[in-house]
């Protein structure tokens, strides 16, 4: 323990240093979120530091480790018997939207040259649920500081634009004023992080005197969307396995890149719907959601810390513009969707 301290220490304490003002500053400022607000703390930090070598260890522990650590929690927020009524009405949509905005990612990575690990990551973020599916996918494809860094960015930036835009486009369109139903699906599906699912929702609630409605409806349509993060990590380490192969030439062990951390997300899952079954409140998960969310900002830091901003904000372009096609493309087909369904 002594050894790891004296290793890690250093590094650990400057995450926690830039995470827990952060933390308190997007409670202050839900619609940036302390992910945010950490990840370009950290970028600043680390332009004025000129000798960071003895926090470097514990600066990638807090990168890779706590950012499974957080997923796994993650899980402690999910009851799977909720997620199963809520998906009987939105899982048409929610698959809809992943599927295309995956298949936007792939054709414009290949259209418009951007890397891949940029793009799937932008690609996951933008169809799952934002920061979450980021932390959850980058241990998979071997993303680095700078390309998980990246696809933050521009997740937060449509993030805000939904957040602002998305009420006043539901007006616009029609959504039902007397009843949350409508628009909460699709906040739930067309919004991709839970802090601005939040506030979308939240001023449609405002909006309309509906209480907490839509924002109940969009909370859990959102995590229903949140348990896409275990078949695609699967999927992504069985196709990172097989590409390594055929590049190498060697057998790659599976083993080695598989995502447990995931399967520990179940078993949190697990635990939380048991739990619930049997008369437990769901409140009292409450606390380990929350630490789940600090030590996703606390990873956000680490990231940020190991982030060239001047090469971030140079090779910016392109993936924002994947990231807005992604945005568009999901926005439509849950728009879509829903009147289909005769939901809207």
């Amino acid at each position: 323990m002594l050894e790891f301290l004296k290793k890690h220490g250093k590094g650990i304490l400057l995450c926690l240093a830039i995470a827990v003002p952060s933390w308190f500053l997007g409670k202050a400022f839900p619609i940036i979120g302390g992910a945010v607000i950490a990840i370009l703390a950290g970028m600043v930090v680390t332009l004025l530091l000129r000798d960071k070598s003895g926090m470097e260890p514990g600066i990638r522990f807090v990168s890779k480790k706590v950012l499974q650590w957080a997923v796994i929690l993650l899980g402690f927020g999910m009851d799977l018997n909720v997620v199963v009524q809520t998906g009987r009405q939105s899982l048409p949509i929610i698959v809809c939207t992943i599927s295309v905005s995956l298949l936007v990612a792939f054709f414009l990575h290949r259209w418009m040259q951007i890397p891949g690990k940029v793009a799937t990551l932008v690609g996951v973020g933008s169809s799952i649920c934002g920061g979450s599916a980021i932390a959850a996918t980058a241990p998979v494809i071997d993303a680095d500081e700078e390309e998980v860094a990246q696809a933050i960015s521009v997740i937060f930036f449509f993030n805000v634009l939904a957040a602002l835009l998305f009420p006043a486009l539901g007006q616009a369109i029609g959504f039902d004023t007397t009843s949350g139903e409508a628009f909460g699906i699709f906040a739930g599906t067309a919004v991709n992080d839970t802090s601005s699912v939040t506030a979308t929702a939240a001023t449609w609630d405002s909006m309309w005197n509906l209480g907490s409605a839509t924002l109940d409806k969009a909370v859990t349509v959102k995590l229903t969307r949140t348990l896409a993060i275990i078949p695609i990590t699967l999927v992504l380490a069985f196709l990172r396995t097989r590409r390594e192969k055929q590049d190498g030439g060697n057998r790659v062990d599976f083993k080695k890149i598989f995502p447990f951390f995931i399967l520990f997300f179940i078993a949190a899952s697990i635990v939380t719907t048991v739990a619930v079954h049997f008369g437990v409140s769901a409140s009292v998960f409450d606390p380990i959601k929350e630490l789940s969310k600090f030590l996703i900002v606390l990873a956000m830091a680490a990231i940020g810390l190991n982030t060239n901003i001047v090469k971030l904000v140079r090779s910016g372009g392109k993936p924002i513009a994947l990231g807005g096609c992604c945005w568009v493309s999901i926005t439509a087909v849950s728009l879509l969707m829903q009147h289909l369904l005769g939901l809207m």
